[in-house]
């Protein structure tokens, strides 16, 4: 169990049996009454948003949650493949269910996976990762000054705006929390 006093943001908890992640919260004090806990909170499962106060003291359940390395295998039509690196048991698991971070991914690649009573719900990825640019427009000698962007799709088809001068093979650096170009490696 979890009191009030033990919130912070990314703190998991568990309400109405159901896993929700603390975004934001602030303590208040009303002009009369206790101390109160203001709360935005994220279904882990749904991706639903919602707002809920917490008298101080109040407790609150913990979720069944693990992080187990996975590896991503391959796209399965509407599912994602993952292989548990220690029993090899592969699961199938729809495309939906995994947050919009699966487009850092590539085959292959190794993440810490959330678990919630044994079912994927969530990436814990890296703040940035390296991806090779597939398609975008040659750059152009003396592009290297100015503050200019141009659309590229980097190998797992996800669009990121990078500088001029950043060309068709090359490998750059992208934040997996902004979706923005970072450097170049």
């Amino acid at each position: 169990m979890f009191s009030t006093k033990d919130f912070r943001t990314g703190l998991k908890i568990e309400q109405d049996g159901k896993p929700w992640e603390i975004i934001e919260f602030q303590h208040f004090k009303p002009g009369k009454g206790g101390a109160m806990v203001r709360t935005k909170l994220k279904n882990m499962l749904t991706g639903q948003v919602v707002d809920k106060t917490y008298r101080s003291g109040e407790k609150v359940g913990k979720p069944d949650i693990s992080v187990q390395e996975m590896q991503f295998v391959y796209r399965d039509g509407t599912d994602l493949v993952m292989m548990d690196l220690e029993s090899y048991e592969q699961l199938y698991v729809p495309e939906d269910k995994l947050s919009s971070q699966i487009c850092y991914v590539k085959e292959g690649d190794t993440v810490k996976t959330l678990l919630y009573n044994g079912v994927p719900i969530d990436l814990d990825l890296p703040a940035s990762v390296v991806m090779e640019v597939t398609e975008t427009e040659p750059g152009v000698q003396g592009d290297r000054v100015s503050g200019a962007t141009k659309p590229a799709i980097l190998e797992t088809g996800i669009k990121v705006n990078v500088p001029l001068f950043i060309n068709q093979g090359d490998m750059v650096k992208v934040d997996t929390r902004s979706g923005e170009y970072l450097g170049r490696e």
